[in-house]
């Protein structure tokens, strides 16, 4: 009878672990991957702060329980205030997801420097802009986990999408190199790597595929992009709520993983990846983008 309390009193507490409340702040949440994510957490209990660029869209989260904060990740005035807001409000952040990002698409040689240096301000430079700003707070804690949203394409590769890519290559070493150097301070550092999903995405790297397609010598590729709405593989997207729930999962693991794969095509892209030559998947890639 003895045993049979202790093992109820050690799974009650190993519950109570992981529903305990955390103060979040997630990037990007007006849309997509940031949005499903931020109403999930919300629903969990968690406190749940999302940063912005798009003012208006973001206000939904004050009606649902949450904090909406604008939030331009490439200005350090916007970051520092909402990390100023959230400490004096809150005293900690235990959990920081990057997702703010965006797809500046085109054959390499078209891409305009000015859009290129603005792909690397939003999606590594901002994204190690909130995470120095926040990294203090957690290492005075010695606690936290820090969810880094890569892609697919950290792990692969292909036609049109080599500036983008190249940001999220540089994000997962970036991630690796962090999760080494923050060990002595038990925070915990996640790539989460979502496949196709159906968010507003697609709809910013259709604008630069048309911005750059015109006059181009790379019209082969241009030709059916993969961004255009009648290919397959965004007729197969998944709902963002599969890279919420990851992210979740995530902050729940007593040891999480470093890397998650998830939503449409994620896992196959990486597999297959990890199994082919470059020559091969050269090859593959060539041919579903034909």
């Amino acid at each position: 009878m003895l045993n049979r309390i202790l093992l109820i009193l050690i799974i009650s507490g190993f519950i109570n672990a992981q529903d305990e409340q955390k103060v979040v702040l997630i990037t990007g949440t007006a849309y997509g991957i940031g949005k499903s994510t931020a109403e999930l957490l919300i629903d969990k209990g968690h406190i749940v702060y999302g940063g912005d660029i798009l003012v208006e869209e973001n206000l939904y989260l004050n009606d649902i329980g949450g904090t909406a904060l604008e939030m331009d990740v490439t200005n350090q005035e916007h970051i520092d205030k909402a990390i100023n807001q959230i400490i004096s409000e809150q005293g900690r952040v235990d959990v920081l997801v990057n997702n703010a990002g965006l797809g500046v698409y085109g054959a390499i040689e078209d891409v305009s420097m000015e859009d290129i240096y603005y792909q690397y301000d939003v999606n590594l430079f901002g994204l190690a802009r909130v995470t120095k700003a926040v990294l203090p707070y957690m290492r005075e804690k010695e606690s936290g986990l820090i969810v880094n949203i890569s892609s697919v394409l950290g792990e692969t590769y292909g036609p049109l999408a080599g500036w983008y890519l190249s940001t999220k290559h540089a994000l997962e070493g970036w991630s690796d190199a962090l999760r080494v150097e923050l060990k002595e301070f038990d925070i915990d550092v996640v790539v989460v790597q979502p496949g196709a999903i159906n968010t507003n995405f697609s709809n910013v790297t259709k604008t630069y595929i048309d911005k750059y397609r015109e006059n181009s010598a790379y019209q082969h590729l241009y030709g059916e992009p993969i961004t255009d709405t009648g290919n397959e593989v965004l007729s197969n997207q998944s709902d963002p709520i599969v890279i919420a729930k990851v992210i979740n999962k995530a902050m729940n693991a007593r040891n999480p993983k470093t890397r998650y794969a998830a939503g449409a095509y994620s896992k196959i892209g990486i597999f297959l990846r990890k199994i082919m030559t470059d020559k091969m998947f050269d090859r593959f890639i060539l041919f579903i983008s034909d």
